[in-house]
């Protein structure tokens, strides 16, 4: 039987889009998409699927035993948002997800392991433009301590029991396919649903000027499956990735050129406060000389792609 790649959170905003693209390349039957809840229609009738509760450790076991399960994409977890208000349960989730799978490579269980790190993991102590691979790490929300928690148990069991175990610190992350899930770069995503239902119009929860580095989810997909094709990467277990950094106003601008009556109103809320730890860029160069890493789209086809997606006649 042939081993098979479990991806854990497959309802989710990456997850989703990650299982359509694995099969793509390795067969259906090769990719088991799981979650604790039944998801994108095409992910549930194109392969594989299994309810899971990524916290109970022998029903992920059964999982991997069942279908040969030899690496897991772990894309369970709380976002920024949502962890600020239950940073709990959000610690708990990330953290006793994270360990069980550890465990099960550093018991020669599975293989391969990818985990998402985040861009959360830089606070305002670290420099905000071009933010390096090697600097200043303290992060200022449950989030992003949580990533960075996780950057260090990844390195630790790498080190101590020779797993291969590989990640990378996402930047937004902007998709049409899937609804966004409790992420402070959400508005990236919601103001394309609202520039073409909401009479032209969208009221932003980030001031006008909140520049973040963001990155088109096609763009994402294979920069994760590029890592977790290359030979074994020996440098680092969490990459910077980078594709591009706009405020809402650059954004609100290059949607203009294709809807030109679209306004934005902005309403800065608790999210702007998680934002403005945030770096305002990223330096991959390191990613770019271990594994050839380089982003493909910018903010123009990014735009175009959206409003295409969402059927909107650019």
């Amino acid at each position: 039987m042939t081993s098979k790649i479990l991806i854990i959170g497959s309802s989710g905003q990456i997850g989703t889009e990650l299982v359509l693209k694995l099969r793509q390349i390795y067969g259906n039957e090769n990719i088991i998409a799981s979650d604790i809840r039944k998801g994108n229609h095409e992910v549930m009738e194109s392969g594989p699927f299994e309810l899971l509760d990524v916290t109970n450790k022998d029903d992920i076991l059964d999982v991997v035993k069942k279908h040969n399960v030899k690496q897991i994409y772990l894309m369970a977890a709380v976002l920024s948002a949502i962890a600020e208000i239950s940073p709990q349960r959000a610690w708990a989730l990330n953290m006793n997800s994270l360990f069980n799978i550890l465990n099960l490579a550093k018991n020669k269980i599975i293989d391969k392991i990818f985990w998402p790190s985040s861009m959360a993991v830089f606070g305002p102590d670290t420099p905000s433009v071009n933010t390096p691979q090697d600097t200043i790490i303290k992060p200022a929300t449950v989030y992003g301590i949580s990533k960075f928690a996780g950057e260090n148990w990844c390195s630790y069991y790498s080190k101590k029991y020779g797993i291969d175990v590989r990640s990378i610190r996402y930047p937004g992350i902007i998709s049409y396919k899937t609804i966004p899930g409790g992420g402070t770069t959400d508005y990236a995503v919601e103001i394309f649903y609202e520039a073409i239902k909401n009479n032209n119009s969208y009221t932003c929860f980030l001031s006008e000027n909140t520049t973040l580095p963001m990155m088109y989810m096609d763009d994402a997909i294979d920069a994760t499956i590029q890592l977790m094709q290359s030979d074994q990467i020996e440098n680092y277990v969490a990459y910077n990735i980078a594709a591009m950094s706009f405020s809402p106003k650059q954004l609100a601008i290059a949607i203009q050129k294709y809807i030109p009556n679209f306004k934005i109103n902005y309403k800065a809320d608790s999210r702007q406060g998680i934002a403005d730890t945030w770096p305002k860029s990223i330096d991959d160069t390191q990613a770019n000389i271990d594994w050839n890493w380089k982003a493909k789209i910018g903010l123009d086809e990014l735009v175009k792609s959206m409003l295409q997606g969402l059927h909107y006649n650019v």
